[in-house]
């Protein structure tokens, strides 16, 4: 409902404690915020894998202890997953799990394969029969493939075939793996509870069971978890590692450290760099709530502008409604956001937000505020614009529905009616990561979606079409 970025999924493992699937659970509690469209878990006893997938949040999904009853053993993984149109069915939920001549193995990823498509045509012409639309179901086929008799250097084998951006999490029915892209496009963290490793997508996950942070996984770095321990490889080709700066935009959760950065952090110095950048004499500073909130913070600190909660959000709005018959103007935008007018009337206010896509829920939203009695507003948001769509995971548009890839910041302006606007520079988020050191900013993060510079080449694409996203 609100004009977005969507991430596609995160991801959590566990290996050798006795409530594994119970664990995994609140592990993808913590990690909803990365999917909501399906969610699963594989548990592994030492003999057998067993699965339990299903569409839907994971407190609908996993809503009795008959569930966990299904699930036994010390090692489980799990997925939440969010899919593009057409990627919206049960076939596609991970974990996937397979049986082959060698035994039963899941994976769960988190990340996007530039080259999914052309290894799916070889694969099929050597007849390999695929059975969902996804493009990890690629890495299963390349892992059953290869010749050597050691799991480890058949994941090697198989990710040696492919590009992109994956943070993986395997499970065979006595090993747990975990890898990460060389480009470290996407985060993946290591931690220990009560003699358990656990692998997640964020640091939040490790908080909610108690689990102690160890590391992040490198780029490029296999680890392999037995009964013998923790075992640790870089078998890929090193290349200058390309994190994803939007994680610390929107996607990760505030309370979540990733890329060496606690990201409510960078927000907070986001918004005050943005200040620095784009002043402008107001009355109150009013976030576009959730994700705006910790940048509106660090704006009015900087600026001296008292912040208000000016905006209000309706948390309990699924991701399906009803619009009534005699349409109300801007309904999805006011079922989400209420303006509180005591806050803004007769005020020059100043809305902070993450990021604007097409354009058209911020015009909506200052028009809200504007009918709540706002003098002025003005505009800021806390990245700089998206003008390209991303290829590594990410659910973006194309790049002719992004509106900064066709206006100037002042057409934009004029198009959402706020009185001033202003971005972020790209300069201005780097500093805000601390990742400058007083050099050059370029190169530390992956920047394509507002640059265009993409770290890993993809195929040309038809027209404007997006890459596949499942």
């Amino acid at each position: 409902m609100l004009d977005k970025f969507e991430d596609e999924c995160g991801v959590f493992g566990i290996y050798g404690h006795p409530e594994a699937a119970n664990l995994t659970y609140l592990g993808l509690y913590a990690l909803q915020h990365r999917g909501q469209e399906s969610c699963g878990i594989v548990a592994s006893d030492g003999t057998a894998l067993r699965a339990y997938r299903k569409m839907g949040l994971v407190s609908d999904a996993f809503k009795n202890n008959a569930v966990f009853e299904q699930l036994p053993g010390k090692n489980a993984i799990g997925h939440v997953r969010y899919s593009t149109a057409g990627g919206n069915d049960i076939k596609n939920c991970q974990p996937i799990m397979v049986d082959y001549v060698r035994g039963s193995i899941a994976v769960a990823h988190n990340g996007n394969l530039v080259n999914a498509q052309e290894l799916r045509n070889e694969l099929e012409r050597l007849g390999s029969i695929f059975s969902t639309i996804a493009d990890t179901e690629v890495i299963i086929h390349l892992l059953a493939r290869a010749q050597s008799d050691s799991l480890a250097d058949r994941v090697i084998d198989a990710l040696k075939r492919v590009r992109g951006a994956y943070s993986l999490v395997f499970l065979t029915e006595t090993r747990m793996v975990a890898v990460r892209d060389p480009n470290g496009f996407r985060p993946l963290i290591l931690g220990i509870v009560d003699g358990a490793y656990v692998v997640a997508s964020e640091t939040c996950a490790l908080d909610l069971i108690e689990a102690e942070f160890v590391r992040e996984l490198d780029p490029g770095e296999m680890i392999v978890v037995d009964k013998d321990g923790l075992h640790s490889y870089h078998p890929f080709d090193v290349v200058k590692p390309s994190p994803c700066i939007f994680e610390y935009v929107y996607f990760a959760r505030p309370d979540s450290t990733i890329f060496g950065r606690e990201v409510y952090g960078v927000r907070k110095e986001s918004g005050r760099q943005l200040a620095r950048e784009y002043p402008v004499e107001a009355d109150v500073v009013v976030a576009i709530p959730d994700s705006g909130v910790p940048a509106a913070i660090g704006y009015a600190e900087e600026s001296g502008i008292p912040f208000e909660l000016g905006l209000i959000r309706n948390h309990y709005v699924g991701r399906t409604f009803i619009e009534p018959q005699q349409s109300i103007r801007h309904f999805g935008v006011k079922i989400k956001l209420n303006p509180v007018r005591g806050v803004i009337e007769g005020k020059r206010v100043v809305v902070v937000d993450d990021s604007v896509v097409r354009g058209t829920t911020a015009r909506k939203i200052i028009k809200m505020i504007r009918n709540a009695g706002a003098k002025e507003v003005h505009l800021r948001i806390s990245s700089p614009p998206t003008s390209h769509p991303c290829y590594y995971g990410i659910d973006t548009p194309t790049r002719t529905e992004l509106i900064a890839s066709s206006h100037s910041i002042e057409e934009i302006n004029r198009y959402v009616t706020s009185d001033t606007l202003g971005y972020l520079s790209q300069e201005g988020l780097h500093k805000a990561t601390g990742g400058c050191d007083g050099g050059s900013c370029e190169g530390q993060f992956c920047t394509a979606c507002f640059s265009g510079d993409y770290p890993v080449k993809f195929p040309r694409l038809k027209s404007d079409k997006q890459l596949g996203l499942f």
